[in-house]
């Protein structure tokens, strides 16, 4: 048997293969095969992390999110491997409690649910906080008696005294009085809100919670204020002060009780980790119920930690972006600096935006094929000059960063998504390219690495592309079956058939 009839036989396998499991998980399972056909479902998963002291039991106590502003829990899920475990009320509350009788290492307790929004959630009732005067020292009183005389004179309503607090707060360069309150409370601007607001007698508290984006890590909780304004509830962000709960701003928790409690712990840490997926509620509920008894969802993505899926989410992109310089090297016959330094440079692009990532590129690289050409003439050994490259490129990302940081274009802070050492090898191949073919076939290659990875980011940003490779991991067996086949294509590229178009004419 040829090679050739091997690798096809061996592609087409894998393609049924990976065809048949995503017809399986559509028609079986009920998963979309289009995106936009469902609700957005938001994993979010809470990572407690402790470390042990001498000696004692060990309790953590978690405060539990209950549905308020139209969203839906569909299901909770936790992990407490050697705890002893139970979910317990408290006015009216649930907390997670976790026990133990000894812990002797580090220990990582897992907690996970999964939410959906509401087309018309508001918030829930609630009851008025009741009002309690802050324990203040005779100092800190007067100066807080100023602070609040000053805000109700130029006020009229709550909601103004509050709007008024929050700008006074949040300024640059605050007030005598204000930045005396500011250093007396260790610069934590939350805590004078709050008591500000208690001292002049306005109804607040908090609402603890998380900003709900699409594969974040580690993040912690934010803080809102809402106050009562006669018959209204009005919301704030004390940092921006502005007026309105947020559409991506999930509760977990309202009012001053801690989130967290750790008994016989130290150094004690509440992360979050979020991930967004477009399924049919009815399909989610199936795999949460039937998770352990499908091993195709057993052995799945949805399986793995919520942080690791937010990984694996622009992970699978790759393949697609391979695919297209496979296409574009193949059948195309275009030049590219690298084999897959174009895809990584599109996954940039998806962090940065198109735009703004061939600005931070030509700018970089640029710049350091200057640095490059200088350094030429020093003849150091090829490690010592990449080495001055990277250096080089990472002084002008954060050059560029601060810079755009102090012009407003905030954008340009993610320069850092850009892979610091294939730059530098691209400004190495380049300057190397340079030396020894010319300047018009670094132009060429250039050209082509940039010309790839824009066509790779169109593809892979594309939200049909985004839902198949997340929700149908199997594509990819069947992906790598069609890269098997043009793996074994020696026919001509296009652009050879351009060069040469002239035997064509030869009668």
């Amino acid at each position: 048997m040829s090679s050739t009839l091997k690798i096809t036989l061996i592609a087409l396998f894998m393609i049924v293969i990976g065809l048949g499991l995503t017809l399986y998980k559509n028609l079986a399972l009920g998963f979309p095969l289009l995106p936009g056909v469902s609700e957005d479902v938001w994993t979010i998963e809470s990572k407690i992390s402790l470390k042990p002291v001498r000696g004692g039991a060990v309790e953590v106590v978690l405060a539990l999110p209950e549905p308020d502003a139209g969203w839906v829990s569909l299901d909770d899920h936790f992990a407490s491997s050697g705890f002893h475990f139970s979910v317990k009320e408290k006015n009216g509350h649930r907390h997670a409690h976790w026990t133990r009788e000894t812990m002797e290492r580090a220990t990582t307790l897992f907690y996970k649910t999964q939410v959906y929004r509401m087309q018309d959630g508001g918030l829930t009732d609630r009851l008025v906080p009741k009002l309690a005067q802050p324990n203040l020292t005779s100092v800190n009183t007067d100066v807080m008696q100023k602070v609040v005389e000053r805000l109700k004179k130029a006020s009229s309503t709550p909601g103004e005294f509050a709007t008024l607090l929050f700008e006074k707060v949040n300024l640059q360069q605050p007030d005598q009085d204000m930045s005396f309150l500011l250093s007396s409370y260790g610069g934590v601007h939350l805590d004078v809100i709050m008591d500000v607001l208690a001292y002049a007698k306005v109804p607040s508290q908090l609402i603890k919670g998380i900003f709900l984006e699409d594969g974040r890590r580690r993040q912690r909780i934010d803080s809102l204020v809402e106050i009562v304004d006669g018959d209204h509830w009005l919301v704030f962000n004390p940092k921006t002060g502005h007026e309105g709960l947020p559409d991506n701003f999930f509760i977990w928790q309202r009012g001053s009780e801690s989130m967290l409690d750790v008994i016989g712990g130290r150094n004690s840490t509440l992360e979050f980790a979020l991930v967004k997926n477009t399924l049919p509620l009815k399909s989610l509920l199936f795999m949460e119920r039937q998770i352990e008894e499908q091993p195709l969802l057993d052995f799945s993505i949805y399986s793995l930690p919520v942080e690791q899926q937010g990984i694996f989410k622009g992970l699978l992109l790759i393949p697609v972006g391979a695919l297209v310089i496979v296409l574009l090297r193949i059948l195309v016959g275009l030049k590219t600096s690298g084999t897959f330094m174009p895809i990584l440079i599109a996954l940039a692009f998806i962090q940065t935006s198109l735009l703004m990532g061939l600005v931070i590129f030509l700018t970089v690289v640029g710049f350091g094929l200057w640095i490059r050409y200088y350094l030429s003439y020093l003849n150091l050994l090829l490690v010592a000059r990449i080495t001055a490259v990277v250096i080089v490129v990472i002084l002008l990302m954060a050059s560029l960063s601060v810079v755009s940081y102090k012009l407003g274009f905030h954008q340009a802070l993610t320069v850092t998504f850009f892979p610091t050492i294939i730059l530098a090898w691209t400004i190495e191949r380049m300057s190397i390219l340079w030396e020894e073919e010319g300047p018009n076939e670094v132009l060429i290659q250039g050209g082509g690495s940039l010309l790839a990875a824009v066509l790779a980011y169109l593809m892979m940003s594309m939200p049909l592309v985004e839902h198949l490779t997340f929700n149908f991991p199997e594509l990819m067996i069947s992906l790598l079956g069609v890269i098997l086949l043009l793996g074994k294509y020696t026919g001509y590229r296009l652009f050879e058939l351009y060069r040469f178009r002239d035997f064509g004419r030869i009668e």
